[in-house]
This record gives C-alpha cells, sequence and structure tokens, in this order.
C-alpha cells in the first residue's frame, strides 16, 4: 500500500466534485496535491473520472517530474501543475479546470477580476496560447507566474489556480466561474437576445454554491 493513500483518495474526491459541478470536460482536466517538499499527486492522464481509482492517482517527484508511483501515465499536464507549486510554496494544491464559462473569457483574451480581498488575487491573469501538455505552455506560465497571483486563465483553453489545500483549491473554481459570470453578463449588458443555454449558464454560476 502507497504511503499517499489517504492523499490520493483526496485528490479522487475533489476529481469528482468538479465533475458533476461541470468544470471538469470529459476526460479533460487535471489535479495536483502536494505531498511533501519533493513529491506531489497528479491525476493521470486521460482518464475518466467517474471510473478512476484512488490508486490510480500518480505520484511525482517536484523537481524533474519523475514517476514514483502509479502504474498509468501522469497528466500531460503535469509540468503545469509542478510550476505552480514549485512557485507558490504555500500552496498544497493545483487544478487546472475546463470550466464552460471562464473558458469563454479565456477565449475572448480577458482577465477576470476578482473581490477585493481574494485569496486568489485581484484577478484570473490571461497566458498567451501555447498549445496542451508542452513545454512551451509550461514557459509560458512560469514566466508570468506572480506572488501576489494564484489563479490564470489559459488562452484557448482553461483555467489553472493555486490553493492552499484541495477544498480550498475546488472552492477557488467556483468563485472563479461566478467571477467569469459577472464578467460575461457585463458584456452581454443584459440583451434580450442573450442565448437561452448561455443565460441558464450564467445564471447557474451566479447561484451560490452548495456547502462541501
Amino acid at each position: 500500500m502507497s504511503r499517499f493513500s489517504v492523499q490520493k483518495q483526496q485528490v479522487l474526491d475533489a476529481c469528482l466534485t468538479l465533475a458533476d459541478r461541470g468544470y471538469l470536460a470529459g476526460i479533460g482536466g487535471n489535479l495536483a496535491l502536494r505531498l511533501d517538499a519533493d513529491h506531489f499527486a497528479v491525476t493521470p492522464s486521460a482518464a475518466d473520472y467517474y471510473a478512476m481509482k484512488a490508486e490510480d492517482i500518480c505520484v511525482l517527484r517536484l523537481a524533474d517530474l519523475e514517476k514514483i508511483e502509479g502504474e498509468l501515465k501522469p497528466s500531460v499536464e503535469s509540468g503545469l501543475h509542478a510550476a505552480m507549486l514549485r512557485f507558490h510554496r504555500s500552496a498544497g494544491a493545483s487544478v487546472h479546470t475546463h470550466q464552460p464559462l471562464a473558458s469563454a473569457v479565456a477565449l475572448i483574451r480577458r482577465d477576470i477580476l476578482l473581490p477585493a480581498g481574494d485569496k486568489l488575487g485581484g484577478k484570473v491573469a490571461l497566458i498567451p496560447y501555447a498549445p496542451s501538455g508542452t513545454g512551451l505552455l509550461v514557459r509560458a506560465l512560469a514566466k508570468r507566474l506572480k506572488p501576489d497571483l494564484f489563479a490564470y486563465l489559459l488562452r484557448n483553453h482553461g483555467v489553472i489556480c493555486g490553493a492552499a489545500s484541495l477544498e480550498a483549491a475546488v472552492a477557488a473554481v467556483s468563485r472563479i466561474e461566478q467571477a467569469a459570470a459577472r464578467l460575461l453578463e457585463s458584456l452581454i449588458d443584459r440583451q434580450p437576445s442573450l442565448p437561452s443555454p448561455l443565460a441558464a449558464l450564467i445564471g447557474a454560476a451566479l447561484q451560490p454554491e452548495k456547502t462541501l
């Protein structure tokens, strides 16, 4: 049995919570959890979250991404998570989602402003486009990481954010989606021609989230 079994189960539980909320699309998106000073757990590549088991979660070395545990291939975005966890040493977890409204904002190349005092910082900052799963994307993020910002929009891709814990990261994802909904609502200016599916998504995102 892995000495990180409890933490692997925590990663799986967070995946299911995000999938239930519609923030992990299909097999897209991934999560990482800092295990100690040298290792982190990360979801496997192209895995169905509802079929995933705790033992499927991979353990990688933070310094060089060498796999320490796990039979499956680690997420292709492991480098993104490692960059986040190396830079933000206070972050215990990192989450990358394809959540619909924030991803829409990433398509229109806008930062998402957050309420004053939000632990993620003042905004979700836009990162220029680079292909998914590449060193180019990792370098694009690493170059723009800032000490006071814990959340970033990946252009044409989605969101990555760091937080003190998985629970805090899941809550942060919801706050980002709500902020994206407010931004889109302001841009659309409540036009009556707003497509009903988009209106429904915005309205749902602005509803209070259930407590975890």
